[in-house]
């Protein structure tokens, strides 16, 4: 199967958004980048839709389109219904005006081929052959039933789509022409691979081209009377231009979700006589991944289609019933399953040990603990995805750093209430337990005065010293304050000590120096006593004892 969906590398942010929508999970996780695998994808494009970083692209057949157009072959556009949803207010003429000036020949709706599909199902029903009939309207249901219910594949009716059904009428009419489908699934680019249909655009793209041309396409009103099959593109739009025999129960389900559900019913062998229209997309055709990503208005949608559909069928010649049919072969995925000793022991290695450890929360992407075991154990994902896991470690390791440091921490948010603290926190500031001041303001606690100033002035405020008279101790602090996080950290240590001997040491200098000072005053008194004796000056030794007393001044500063 080609690549119609690729993955940026440098885009993806490993957020798992891609696999918690991936219906069969067909994603890959490994070294932190989201990988699809091909053999098990379906293309319902749901990792495109939600993807935040566009990590998610589709082939983009542009500049194939373009070549063709600039070739001598016709090249005729086949417009899938959704179109009335896409640009509302504008009709086929509006569309093909459009075209023919970006160089196409002409433009077809594709609600011509859905009315010999539509047909052609109506046969099958009368003929009342086969049990259980599953439209095969929409190519990611034919990838489900292939590749992951491959004992279902009878239940698919054998036709073709109405993109093959159209390109195969335009062919027999125009048989050097050029078909190009414009539609809004992703699925469609590899259905045509290997068929009639010579190129697929996404409403987007065509949308990227006509705007680069500076092409505008025009409101068109009026009604057409022909155009039942224009209703395909909505939930029970097949149903609702079918002519529906007895003897059948019909029912429509879309959402890749119930399309699930309702394979599984089957499989189960509970339901019989049954014809069932699916489509993987919730809302059907017009709810598609283009037009979920892009243009997303779903009920205005279903009115914009319902609006332009016909009450006729379309002037259409149906053609053999041969030239329809399609088997549907695509290869069934094999995948590994873990005994239940091999899936609780990857559960252990996640941290979850009993049921109660399994929180099922989703947040990997996988709906339970043991869905996600299953994906480790199959190589498609890999143990950091456990958020819940990886946030408990981290708190753990974390905790034990805090309350092992020796300096007290405390979190603040913005308007200084109290997020955390650890236990030489609550040591240092005599609080009991942490409940007692989470969530309170830090002003019960310690002086907002720092952390005001450091809120103001953007700097970190490092290794400032206080009294606080409420514990009789010096604290010394340093305040950094994380703008991402709107917090502040006040790393705060008992300076008591320090703080006290320092004040020792200058009662000591101060002492010393004012002995100091009382000795060069007697000495100075003697000395001027034995000079007057022995009739010497006073002088040398009046300098040597000033130098004396100023190096003690400069030790005490010290």
């Amino acid at each position: 199967m080609p690549s119609v969906l690729k993955l940026k590398k440098s885009n993806c942010k490993n957020c798992h958004r891609c696999i918690r929508r991936c219906p069969v999970k067909a994603i890959r996780f490994t070294g932190n980048q989201a990988r699809i695998i091909e053999d098990e994808c379906i293309l319902c494009g749901q990792c495109f839709v939600v993807c935040p970083q566009n990590a998610k692209e589709i082939v983009d057949d542009t500049e194939r389109v373009k070549v063709m157009l600039q070739g001598s072959a016709p090249v005729i556009a086949s417009v899938a219904p959704s179109f009335y949803a896409c640009w509302e207010g504008c009709g086929i003429n509006s569309i093909r005006k459009a075209l023919r000036e970006l160089g196409f020949a002409d433009a077809e709706e594709t609600a011509i081929g859905a009315t010999v599909v539509k047909r052609e199902y109506e046969h099958m029903l009368k003929v009342g052959q086969q049990d259980v009939i599953i439209s095969s309207c929409c190519p990611s249901v034919n990838l489900l039933v292939e590749k992951h219910f491959p004992d279902l594949k009878q239940y698919l009716a054998p036709v073709v789509s109405p993109m093959i059904a159209h390109a195969k009428d335009i062919k027999k009419r125009i048989p050097d022409a050029k078909v190009v489908f414009i539609g809004p699934c992703v699925s469609k680019k590899e259905e045509a691979v290997g068929t009639c249909v010579d190129a697929v655009l996404t409403f987007e793209e065509f949308d990227q081209m006509r705007l680069s041309a500076k092409i505008e396409i025009e409101k068109e009103f009026g009604e057409s009377v022909a155009g039942r099959a224009r209703s395909f593109p909505v939930t029970g739009g097949i149903l609702a231009c079918m002519d529906k025999p007895d003897g059948y129960q019909y029912l429509s389900v879309n959402g890749a979700k119930s399309c699930l559900n309702a394979l599984r019913d089957i499989q189960q062998g509970g339901i019989h006589k049954c014809f069932i229209e699916m489509a993987t997309c919730d809302g059907s055709c017009i709810d598609g991944p283009i037009m979920e990503k892009y243009i997303n208005s779903p009920v205005r949608h279903i009115c914009s289609v319902l609006v332009n559909v016909g009450k006729e069928d379309f002037d259409v010649e149906q053609p053999p019933e041969g030239e329809l049919y399609t088997t549907h072969s695509g290869s069934p995925v094999k995948l590994p399953m873990p005994t239940e000793s091999e899936i609780r022991a990857i559960l252990a290695k996640l941290g979850k040990n009993t049921k109660e450890d399994e929180l099922d929360c989703g947040s990997c992407g996988y709906d339970t603990c043991r869905e996600k075991a299953i994906a480790i154990y199959r190589g498609i994902a890999d143990y950091s995805m456990c958020l819940p896991s990886i946030r408990e470690r981290s708190e753990r390791i974390s905790s034990k750093v805090l309350n092992n440091m020796p300096s007290g921490v405390i979190v603040v948010n913005e308007d200084l209430e109290v997020q955390e603290l650890n236990r030489p926190a609550l040591k240092l500031l005599n609080i009991g337990h942490e409940s007692d001041i989470l969530g309170e303001s830090v002003v019960r606690i310690l002086d907002t005065a720092p952390f005001f100033t450091v809120i103001e002035t953007g700097k970190s405020l490092k290794k400032y010293r206080s009294y606080f008279s409420d514990y009789n101790k010096y604290f010394e602090q340093t305040i950094v304050h994380d703008r991402s996080s709107k917090m502040l950290i006040d790393i705060i240590s008992d300076v008591t000590e320090e703080e006290e001997e320092a004040i020792r040491k200058h009662e000591i200098s101060v002492k010393t120096a004012e002995v100091a000072d009382r000795v060069v005053e007697n000495q100075m008194r003697i000395v001027q006593e034995i000079a007057s004796l022995l009739g010497e000056t006073t002088a040398e030794t009046k300098i040597a004892l000033t130098k004396l007393k100023e190096s003690m001044s400069l030790d005490e500063d010290e």
